[in-house]
């Protein structure tokens, strides 16, 4: 049998938010596969967090910005051991300038961004400089990029989450207020796709399982099970994809209805989400 370690139960613990005993039986009856251990977790109904402890999470700084016409936007991560350095102005200010210059070169992956030239010299390269006058361990952890008929980012306060958000038409009235209500929207209700067709097939397929088994727990009857797994995976939907999630600013629409309230044609192209920790 698999020993689990009082560290590894406390970082399940930290991580969905369930109890002790609970998380040590999940890893135990998963060889210690923290991933499965999780999921053991939600079919047995437990309390489950999406989403890790913040206070577990690396520090460093996230942000994202748009190009001067508004049609391209990056979304970056750089990450660092302390809140004391992300606050540093000359860490600050060298994550400001490797993203202009993004902005301009447009490198097409996080490889790409991290060997672009900066100042004759690798991103990278000018980042181990930085090591040596700053004394912790500095790195590029994301790099998300898109382009759309116009583009929006939004930087929650303290550059800790980040949002970038792409639509298909700029002449829109009120775009930029749309813009950036949608963006802050997924700011705060982290979806996982834009629409319910582009949610990921392995997400879908564990959802049913998930809901198949808490009906079976719930004593349901076995031609029944699939009925209620997918009314599971409708609430999923609604919960977890952009144009489908409750607006938050009016729960009494949904993001599709504010975005064709405004124009009909009015639709999501792209959106991306960066958070430390996550």
């Amino acid at each position: 049998m698999t020993k689990i370690t009082a560290a590894e139960v406390q970082k399940l613990r930290m991580q969905t938010g369930a109890g002790m005993m609970d998380c040590k039986k999940a890893l135990m009856e998963n060889d210690g596969d923290s991933e499965k251990a999780i999921e053991f977790l939600r079919k047995k109904g437990q309390k489950v967090a999406l989403k890790r402890a913040e206070r577990e999470a690396n520090e460093g700084i996230v942000l994202a910005k748009t190009n001067n016409d508004g049609t391209f936007v990056v979304n970056v991560m750089v990450n660092c051991e302390t809140d004391f350095v992300a606050k540093n102005e000359e860490f600050r200010d060298f994550v400001i300038n490797i993203i202009d210059k993004a902005l301009d070169k447009r490198p097409g992956s996080l490889e790409e961004f991290r060997s672009m030239d900066f100042n004759g010299r690798t991103v990278d390269e000018n980042l181990t400089d930085l090591i040596g006058k700053i004394g912790e361990k500095l790195q590029v952890a994301h790099y998300e990029f898109f382009e759309a008929p116009r583009v929006f980012a939004y930087n929650h306060h303290g550059n800790r989450l980040a949002t970038t958000l792409g639509v298909n038409k700029a002449d829109v009235k009120n775009i930029d207020d749309i813009g950036h209500e949608i963006a802050m929207q997924i700011a705060a209700m982290n979806p996982v796709a834009i629409d319910k067709e582009m949610v990921d097939a392995k997400i879908v397929e564990q959802e049913i399982e998930i809901g198949k088994d808490l009906a079976r727990q719930e004593g349901k009857p076995e031609h029944l099970v699939e009925k209620i797994a997918l009314g599971k995976l409708n609430k999923f939907y609604k919960e977890n994809t952009l144009l489908n999630q409750n607006f938050v600013r009016d729960t009494s629409k949904t993001i599709r209805q504010y975005m064709t309230e405004n124009d009909s044609e009015l639709t999501v192209t792209a959106f991306n989400r960066l958070m430390l920790g996550e």
